[in-house]
């Protein structure tokens, strides 16, 4: 199977396919190597030489395709490898861990992850479920990629982490979770962690540059769920900092933590599960001139006989492990509803 990336952007009705026809995808260690690279990139949450940043190579690309109907040989579970029985961590042990430290003053955020494994039992192909998250979730980027270092991933994730072309470029502060309903009232839980954010983020742009804008926060939907929403805008005077920049965004508090490199550290050390490429990001990155990376939330990756689905939520202080984990179940079903068929 070559290394391929099929993705829709949010809102869009046709989708890309990128292919890379011979050899493996380059490996860089570093969001700082991007700077003058082109194509589709998968980066973890953190890289190492078993999970790098990997770069597929543009040698294909078909744009604007309506229907997957000549795409049937692209992906094929039976060539993939079998999933792993693996024991699952105790969320509540994990729970009291990074509490304690919250309670301590260690930090101020700390995201608390975890993963669960679901047997295959229908005959669903990787794209039949590809088409499911589109018209599932039209508001969020799909994306379907494989590659030999990487195996298979679906991903369905609302949340920008750099985008744009020529001078012009965009990221978000998402953070904060709830059910979507009509008549939304925001916890001040949630409110505080969007802040920690999207405070995060105006710092590190101002490394970049003084032109950039801040709006919101405002509620946005991602399927059944709510999140809180700031957008900014800013213009970069060249393109040789993209990389830079990646580097002192990825990862936001909203998938790490602050302080940012002491609670990476911790989560590496002591959350008992690997991220892989859940909590990383993805997208075309100067294809065609536009870039749209978004980090890797809603995701699973894909076997011969199963699923891995993974999910996360940003601890304070304050929060209530009851209240965390019916997050994280909540944040799962954004997978489980496109493996389930009506």
């Amino acid at each position: 199977m070559n290394s391929f990336a099929l993705f829709r952007l949010p809102y869009e009705k046709k989708c890309t396919l990128v292919v890379q026809t011979s050899d493996t995808p380059k490996e860089l260690l570093s969001c700082n190597e991007l700077t003058g690279q082109q194509g589709f990139v998968m980066a973890p949450f953190a890289c190492s030489a078993e999970h790098p940043i990997l770069l597929i190579r543009a040698d294909e690309v078909l744009e604007n395709l309506e229907s997957l109907d000549n795409l049937e040989n692209l992906a094929n579970l039976d060539g993939l490898e079998t999933l792993a029985t693996t024991l699952t961590a105790d969320y509540h042990l994990d729970f009291a861990n990074f509490h304690s430290h919250l309670l301590n003053g260690d930090f101020q955020k700390l995201v608390l992850s975890r993963s669960i494994s679901i047997q295959r039992t229908g005959e669903e192909t990787p794209l039949q479920l590809f088409q499911r998250a589109c018209d599932n979730y039209p508001r969020m980027m799909i994306s379907l990629v494989y590659t030999p270092q990487s195996g298979l991933w679906l991903v369905s994730t609302p949340e920008i982490l750099l985008s744009g072309n020529g001078s012009e470029w965009q990221t978000i502060a998402l953070a904060g979770t709830m059910k979507y309903e009509d008549d939304l009232r925001w916890s001040d839980k949630n409110i505080q962690e969007q802040r920690y954010v999207a405070t995060y983020i105006t710092h590190q742009l101002e490394q970049f540059t003084h032109d950039f804008s801040e709006e919101g926060p405002r509620t946005a939907r991602a399927g059944h769920l709510a999140h809180l929403r700031s957008d900014f805008h800013f213009t970069l005077p060249d393109n040789t900092s993209v990389g830079a920049l990646l580097q002192a965004l990825h990862p936001t508090p909203a998938v790490c933590g602050l302080p940012k490199q002491s609670s990476f550290r911790f989560i590496l050390q002591h959350e008992h599960h690997d991220r892989s490429y859940y909590s990383g990001f993805m997208g075309p990155l100067f294809l065609n001139g536009q870039t749209n990376l978004f980090v890797t939330l809603r995701c699973m990756q894909l076997f011969a006989n199963g699923y891995r689905l993974y999910a996360g939520g940003g601890l304070l202080k304050d929060s209530v492990e009851e209240l965390e984990w019916q997050e994280t179940e909540t944040k799962l079903d954004t997978m489980r509803r496109i493996l389930k068929t009506e």
